[in-house]
C-alpha cells in the first residue's frame, strides 16, 4: 500500500511561529522596497502598499496595510483611509480580471484576541473565491492546496495595479 504525501516545507516557520524578521514588523519592512527580498509586494502607494499573503489561504490572497504603523482603522488620517480603500478596490478588480475569481472574502482582524496574525499593524485581507474551491483538506487535515506559485501569482496580478 503506498501513500501519496504532501509537501510544504515553506509553511514550517508559519506552523512552528518562527517566522518573522525578528522583532521587525513585517509591514514596516515591506514599506520599502529592499525589504521585500521575495518580490511578494504587488504596490507601494504614498500611504499604502498591497502585498501578497506568504503563508495564503487560496491562491491570490493579498493584504493591503498601511505604510504608518497604526493598529487600529479609527487611527488612520482621512489621507491614508482613502488610499487604503482605493487600493482595496484595485485588489478587487485585480482577482476579478486577473484571475477570474466569481466572488471575493475580505477583512481585518485587530487585536490577537481577534485573530490577528500581525498584531500591531493594521491590515485587510482580500481572497478571491470560486464556486467549489473549498475541499476537505482545509477541514480535516489543515492543509490548503494552492495551484500557483507566489511568483506566478504576483505576475498575473502586479499588472493591475498600475504605478
Amino acid at each position: 500500500m503506498s501513500m501519496d504525501r504532501l509537501w510544504a516545507p515553506w509553511r514550517s516557520d508559519y506552523v512552528t511561529g518562527t517566522a518573522g524578521g525578528g522583532g521587525v514588523c513585517l509591514f514596516c519592512a515591506l514599506s520599502v522596497p529592499e525589504g521585500d527580498p521575495e518580490g511578494l509586494v504587488l504596490c507601494r502607494r504614498t500611504r499604502v502598499l498591497a502585498v501578497l499573503n506568504r503563508y495564503p489561504y487560496i491562491n491570490g490572497h493579498m493584504m493591503i496595510a498601511p505604510l504608518r504603523h497604526v493598529a487600529w482603522l479609527s487611527e488612520l488620517e482621512p489621507g491614508e483611509t482613502a488610499e487604503l480603500f482605493a487600493t482595496l478596490a484595485e485588489a478587487e478588480r485585480a482577482l476579478r480580471e486577473g484571475m477570474r475569481c466569481a466572488g471575493v472574502n475580505g477583512g481585518w482582524n485587530i487585536g490577537r484576541c481577534a485573530g490577528a496574525g500581525v498584531e500591531g499593524h493594521l491590515h485587510v485581507h482580500i481572497l478571491p473565491r470560486w464556486p467549489g474551491d473549498v475541499n476537505f483538506m482545509t477541514t480535516t487535515a489543515g492543509t490548503r492546496i494552492l495551484s500557483e506559485s507566489l511568483e506566478s501569482t504576483r505576475d498575473r496580478l502586479a499588472p493591475f495595479f498600475g504605478s
